[in-house]
C-alpha cells in the first residue's frame, strides 16, 4: 500500500506538521483484499485510512485543503463521482481548548495491483490511478 505514504509526504507542507511530525498518525483500518477471480493474481485493496492529528493548533480549512488535493490525485474517480465522494472522507474533532484540537479524518480508499507473468517470474506492481481528463476541471472548475 502506497497511499498512506504519500499522504504523510502530502501532509508536510502544513506547517504545524512540519514542525511536529508525531502529531501525525496514520492507521489502516477495515483492509480488504478483493480479487475477481480472474486469472492472474491482481487485486485491489479497500480500506479506510485514519488520520489523526493531535494538539493541531492550525488552520483547520487548510488541513481539508491539502487532504482534498491529496484525494484529487489519489482517489479521482470517487472524489468525482457523486455516490462515492459521499462516503469518501469523513472527520471528528475533538475540540481540547480555544486553540487545540484533535482532529480524525477517515478515508475510504482503494489501490489496484497488477500481476503479470514475465516468463517463470510473476511481477507485482501497484497500479497508479486514472488521470481526471482536463476537461473535467474546466466544466467543473
Amino acid at each position: 500500500m502506497n497511499k498512506p505514504s504519500s499522504l504523510r509526504e502530502a501532509l508536510q507542507s502544513i506547517p504545524y506538521l512540519a514542525a511536529n511530525p508525531d502529531a501525525l498518525h496514520l492507521f489502516v483500518d477495515d483492509g480488504k483484499v478483493v480479487s475477481t477471480g480472474a486469472p492472474g493474481l491482481s487485486w485491489e485493496y479497500r480500506y479506510t485510512l485514519n488520520l489523526v492529528v493531535t494538539d493541531y493548533s492550525g488552520d483547520q480549512n487548510l488541513l481539508i485543503a491539502v487532504v482534498l488535493a491529496w484525494l484529487a490525485t489519489n482517489q479521482p474517480d470517487d472524489l468525482h463521482n457523486p455516490d462515492l465522494r459521499e462516503k469518501l472522507f469523513r472527520f471528528q474533532v475533538d475540540v481540547l481548548s480555544n486553540t487545540l484540537a484533535d482532529i480524525s479524518i477517515h478515508l475510504a480508499l482503494t489501490e489496484r495491483v497488477l500481476v503479470t507473468q514475465s516468463g517463470d517470474e510473476a511481477v507485482v506492481q501497484a497500479v497508479p490511478e486514472p488521470e481526471v481528463p482536463d476537461e473535467y476541471w474546466t466544466s467543473h472548475g
